[in-house]
């Protein structure tokens, strides 16, 4: 049975997210410089709120690392801002992490076309998620991250909703307290940064905050899975000549070889950066190289440290 009209009104006007703030009434008569520096201000309580939900963003790349590591993807759903959101994310791992463009994967309500044309309805639906993710053919080793600012969105609520009876892992980023994603989730992650400079522009405050959420998630859960090397991007993808030019800064960073010296090892191990720094450091040749890393799941440490052995 679908929300009546009444309702909906009611339960978004209890949402912080949807709070008017009257003391920003006449905000179009000022001067440019004031709304920005007013929207600037508002933007720096931005980063305290995701602080306060820190342990919950650790403990969720914990469990999303563990399963990654068996194979498992990791999978966001969201509509509108939070589900560009999360296809964004997706779309800058393989290029950051080498990683396969099926292992992290963001769904949006609506489809593709979503990400620039509003798809009317499609957020109300949680039928639209569980046929989105059954696409999918889910296992318990995936998660599903449902990201939502309002935290009720259906789209993301189903979702979630759907993984965890298949026994996938489930994270709920919303960013109102006591929402129903964050209930339906194993991991719930509310980050609540308060109402809007635009009332109800939920692209703002909160899609800052889940932005830099989803940073966290994929990047430190790319750390737990061996895909830096201190802070280096060691699996990054040379796709094209500015790449290449970091793939070689990144080798010399970590070995302080000379350049030379670094291209050979780049050339021994077909562009590698991981194969070789490990090349270099190892003093070992480009299959040895290889074989060590597949040895120790890609982890760059426990590949040198076997190599010394």
């Amino acid at each position: 049975m679908s929300t009546s009209h009444h309702d909906l009104r009611a339960q978004l006007e209890t949402l912080t997210t949807e709070a008017y703030r009257p003391e920003l009434a006449d905000v179009d008569r000022l001067p440019t410089l004031d709304i920005a520096r007013l929207m600037n201000g508002e933007d720096a309580g931005v980063a305290g709120a995701v602080a306060e939900q820190v342990p919950a963003i650790a403990a969720a790349v914990d469990a999303v690392a563990e399963r990654m590591a068996r194979g498992g993807r990791l999978i966001y759903a969201g509509a509108g801002t939070a589900g560009r959101l999360g296809v964004l994310d997706a779309s800058e791992c393989p290029p950051t992490f080498n990683t396969d463009p099926a292992r992290v994967v963001g769904l949006i309500a609506g489809g593709p076309g979503a990400m620039v044309t509003s798809v009317e309805g499609a957020e109300d639906s949680r039928e639209l998620a569980e046929s989105d993710l059954a696409a999918l053919a889910l296992t318990a080793e995936d998660t599903v991250v449902g990201v939502s600012a309002s935290g009720r969105t259906p789209y993301a609520v189903g979702a979630v909703a759907y993984a965890r009876a298949r026994g996938a892992l489930t994270v709920g980023l919303a960013c109102n307290r006591g929402s129903a994603l964050a209930a339906a989730a194993e991991h719930g992650i509310e980050v609540v940064v308060g109402p809007e400079f635009l009332t109800g522009s939920t692209r703002l405050k909160a899609g800052t905050a889940q932005k830099l959420v989803l940073n966290m998630l994929s990047t430190i859960t790319m750390i737990r899975l061996g895909k830096t090397y201190g802070n280096l991007m060691v699996d990054v993808r040379a796709s094209n000549e500015k790449l290449r030019a970091r793939s070689r800064r990144i080798v010399a960073q970590a070995t302080g070889a000379d350049d030379d010296v670094v291209e050979r090892a780049l050339t021994a191990t077909d562009g590698e950066v991981k194969h070789a720094i490990l090349v270099i450091l190892a003093d070992v040749d480009g299959p040895t190289a290889t074989r060590l890393l597949t040895e120790t799941d890609g982890h760059l440490r426990a590949a040198l440290a076997r190599a010394r052995e």
